[in-house]
């Protein structure tokens, strides 16, 4: 099962997820991160891919539902600590044409504050 880190940065919420991202563990993770958007006030979301050993089809999912989230919201959201073979799979999904991809959780959150 995944671990989820989550904290605040300066009204942006940043998440590391840990383990693997597969249709058994989005769920719990989607409906955590949803309740974390929902209760607090935020201006982004920084989600960290730094410890994701395996990922799915679930996880693109997870991902772009997230970013409809926090767009309807007027938020901002970017994607960082990306690994070579998930960088691989989100730019065959398109999803680098959606989100930017940052090396570092400071650099993400330091361009979610600046837009």
């Amino acid at each position: 099962m995944p671990l989820v880190e989550t904290r605040f940065e300066h009204g942006v919420l940043v998440i590391s997820l840990k383990g693997e991202l597969d249709h058994h563990a989005v769920e719990q993770i989607r409906d955590n991160i949803e309740r974390q958007l929902a209760e607090n006030h935020y201006r982004g979301l920084v989600i960290s891919f730094r410890n994701i050993e395996f990922m799915d089809s679930s996880g693109l999912g997870l991902i772009l539902g997230r970013y409809r989230t926090v767009r309807e919201h007027g938020g901002q959201m970017a994607l960082c600590e990306v690994g070579a073979s998930l960088r691989k799979l989100f730019e065959m999904s398109g999803l680098l044409k959606v989100l930017p991809v940052y090396d570092s959780e400071e650099v993400a959150v330091q361009a979610i504050q600046g837009a």
